[in-house]
């Protein structure tokens, strides 16, 4: 069953708020292949994870409490947002969608992505 919520994701100090509810979260823009491979985030990763990116690996939206990936949507319908996303890889970011999740897979489509305060 899929379930949708409002939510704001924002890098740090960010929030996420679904289903009513406010928590506080910590996220981080990461590419799937050397995250969920070798652990890899941070600085000093930037260059690498922006390699995989134009290669065409997904970047991610970690939440670093958690452990969960967030696979980001581009506000068009079924497109990737690596393009969105590119300008903030391995740099704290605001961004504002769509959480949706089905069979433990979870989604955001953005609605909008900004640097962080």
């Amino acid at each position: 069953m899929t379930r949708k919520t409002a939510g704001i994701l924002s890098f740090v100090a960010a929030t996420l708020l679904a289903a009513g509810a406010i928590a506080q979260e910590h996220h981080h823009v990461v590419d799937v292949a050397c995250y969920v491979s070798h652990g890899s985030i941070g600085e000093s990763h930037r260059e690498c994870a922006e390699t995989c990116a134009k290669a065409g690996i997904p970047l991610a939206i970690l939440d670093q409490q958690t452990g969960t990936l967030y696979l980001p949507l581009a506000k068009s319908h079924h497109e990737p947002a690596n393009k969105e996303l590119m300008a903030f890889v391995e740099k704290d970011v605001r961004v504002t969608g769509t959480v949706t999740e089905k069979d433990g897979l979870k989604t955001i489509t953005i609605e909008s992505i900004a640097a962080a305060n």
